[in-house]
């Protein structure tokens, strides 16, 4: 056990939508690295099927819904102690609109008003909902980190992107605001993206085998974020760090 496995041991991390894809991926990397991980599903039992499967614990928690995420904090903060970090990883993708979106994008004039909203609601609404519950706590107990987990800007813009491109606007909108209105405060708020297309359920499963070849593993998010939860990145604040450039 060196310092590597250790370095994280006393720090207590939420990581919102953690049953798959990048908050999966982030969360083991936590557990890995020592750290007290709680994960959370709007789905009770996956919540806690995913988390006994890498070592944290899970929890429901519907991010779209004020009042769950008010009783999951609380669920948090009582089975953790307290929370050092925050996730804000949640999101659903563009299959939920349009199953076909890497072959055959459609025009917004096509998006349904409810896929558009369940989108917003789930990334955009969700992230501000958390960070709310979590940020008044973080400041009364002098400390904290918040990570907003984005996306590339060339997806943000991108033909046949709607609602995620602009929900993934809207996040990293929120973050620089959020962190404008904690500087000088001991709560922190930095970005993460994995900087590419990444192989998770998000992924159509009729994309061609070259373009799958291509795709990042959603791994590729684990170094960043224990770096982001460690000591090596105190007092880092408002910064946009891309896994692929990460090299910490």
């Amino acid at each position: 056990m060196g310092m590597e496995m250790t370095r994280l041991e006393s720090t207590r991390v939420l990581v919102t939508g953690g049953t798959s894809g990048l908050g999966r991926a982030m969360a083991a990397a936590l557990v890995g690295a020592g750290a007290r991980v709680m994960l959370t599903s709007r789905d009770r039992a996956r919540a806690e099927a995913s988390a006994a499967a890498i070592g944290a614990v899970g929890i429901e928690l519907d991010v779209r819904n004020e009042h769950s995420v008010r009783a999951g904090v609380e669920t948090a903060y009582e089975q953790l102690g307290g929370l050092d970090v925050l996730v804000n990883n949640a999101g659903i993708g563009m299959r939920s609109v349009n199953p076909r979106f890497m072959t055959e994008p459609r025009p917004f004039w096509e998006v349904s008003p409810e896929g558009f909203q369940n989108v917003v609601q789930t990334k955009l609404t969700g992230s501000f909902l958390v960070a709310r519950s979590v940020a008044p706590r973080m400041l009364e107990a002098g400390g904290g980190r918040i990570v907003m987990i984005s996306m590339n800007q060339q997806t943000m813009t991108r033909q046949g992107f709607v609602p995620y491109g602009p929900t993934g606007a809207g996040v990293e909108a929120l973050a620089r605001v959020m962190a404008a209105d904690l500087d000088g405060s001991p709560v922190t708020v930095n970005i993460l993206l994995p900087g590419g297309a990444t192989a998770t359920g998000m992924i159509p499963d009729e994309v061609p085998a070259d373009i799958r070849a291509q795709l990042l593993d959603p791994a590729i998010m684990g170094p960043p974020i224990v770096w982001l939860c460690s000591n090596d990145s105190a007092g880092l604040h408002n910064q946009r760090i891309i896994a692929t450039d990460f090299n910490g």
